[in-house]
């Protein structure tokens, strides 16, 4: 097992224990079982049980990121923190490189800019993840009211004082799977535990459907 030298210890055996220390404090039972994962997840990488009260699922997310994964969707990230907390094996994607500095001048953030041209690459089936930027989860709402835009799921959890916890109120109001919680909490570690999370199970679906073959 892979050690941790600052302690000494295996990774495996301090994730474990944290898990017991988290369910041994809180009550996970208002979850069903995919949620649940999704929760925990968020609340272990960011050490805050608030998260409990308020994370929000809308219209089955795990189970539509869960297909997804399956069958080789697009994994788009808004920003590089986020992808770099996201499994490799998902191939997650950010766009900002492809935006030059300062933006294209339309008054847009780079984010924003950036999750517009991913949408526009991959119109449907993709899977986004959101932790960092509102402008970039309002740019995707916008593309799904107006018919642009049709993703498997998204994961919006921006962290901020400017719009963080209105763009993921305006995400909850989309007939779209999504997971998000309420308030200005949120960040790159939170997003990227709930899509690794889902990116697991959907492994460990993958490997016991396989095994059933044989």
């Amino acid at each position: 097992m892979t050690s941790d030298t600052s302690k000494g210890a295996p990774i495996s055996e301090i994730e474990a224990e944290s898990y017991r220390i988290m369910e041994s404090k809180a009550d996970f039972t208002r979850f069903g079982e995919l949620e649940a994962i999704i929760a925990k997840r968020c609340v272990h990488a960011s050490a805050d049980f608030e998260y409990i009260d308020t994370l929000r699922f809308h219209h089955q997310p795990a189970e539509a990121a869960i297909s997804a994964i399956q069958a080789g969707a697009p994994v788009i990230c808004d920003v590089e923190m986020v992808r770099s907390g996201m499994n490799p094996s998902a191939k997650p994607v950010c766009y900002l490189p492809r935006i030059p500095e300062g933006g294209s001048g339309k008054g847009k953030t780079r984010s924003a800019e950036a999750i517009e041209l991913s949408a526009m690459e991959h119109p449907e089936g993709a899977l986004f993840v959101v932790g960092c930027a509102p402008t970039a989860l309002f740019a995707l709402v916008s593309m799904v009211l107006e018919g642009d835009l049709r993703p498997a799921a998204i994961f919006g959890l921006p962290v901020g004082f400017v719009g963080a916890a209105e763009s993921k109120e305006a995400l909850r109001e989309l007939q779209v799977p999504s997971v998000s919680n309420v308030g200005n909490k949120g960040g790159s570690a939170v997003a990227a535990a709930a899509f690794n999370s889902v990116y697991r199970v959907a492994g460990q679906v993958r490997s016991t459907s396989m095994k059933d073959r044989h």
